[in-house]
This record gives C-alpha cells, sequence and structure tokens, in this order.
C-alpha cells in the first residue's frame, strides 16, 4: 500500500486495522510494528460478525500527509477481497 501510494512511514499520521472475527491468532499491530511501522499510532478492532460476510479479511486504513487527490490514491485489495469495492479495486 505504501509502495503503491509512494508513501513511506514517516508520511504516516497513524493506522487503523480491522480483521474479521476469524483472524484471532495475532494482532495486527504486532506485525505492523516488525514491518517498520515503529513510530505510527497503531490502533485494531474486530469488525461486525455478520452473517455470510467474507471471512479472513484483514483492512488497513492508513491516514497520511499526501499532495495527492483522493482521486489518484491507490487503493488495494487482494484475492477475494476485490468483491468489497469492486468500484475501486485495483
Amino acid at each position: 500500500m505504501l509502495r503503491a501510494n509512494d508513501l513511506t512511514p514517516a508520511d504516516l499520521i497513524s493506522v487503523f486495522l480491522t480483521v474479521t472475527p476469524d483472524l484471532n491468532a495475532a494482532f495486527p499491530a504486532a506485525f505492523a510494528r516488525e514491518v517498520g511501522f515503529e513510530a505510527v499510532p497503531l490502533l485494531c478492532a474486530v469488525e461486525i460478525d455478520v452473517p455470510g460476510a467474507l471471512e479472513r479479511v484483514l483492512r488497513v486504513m492508513i491516514h497520511c500527509n499526501t499532495a495527492k487527490s483522493a482521486a489518484e490514491i491507490s487503493h488495494i485489495y487482494l484475492h477475494g477481497a476485490k468483491a468489497l469495492r469492486r468500484d475501486i479495486a485495483q
């Protein structure tokens, strides 16, 4: 996501991570710290457990400083998650 939007961890204000209830073996923020987000405020939450919702989904909302317009931002959806936002999935 950072590479696709020409960002570095220094550009980040905060990151909000959510997981579906079935993903409960580790904290996503712990991994984010391991890969370079040491100085970025991070928050994790569990998505609402809606019957029939897509499982095994990790969502990441990045708040950042950028000169790009909203239309220039690349929204990354991998594998089955593309079904969540076909209108903006790359």
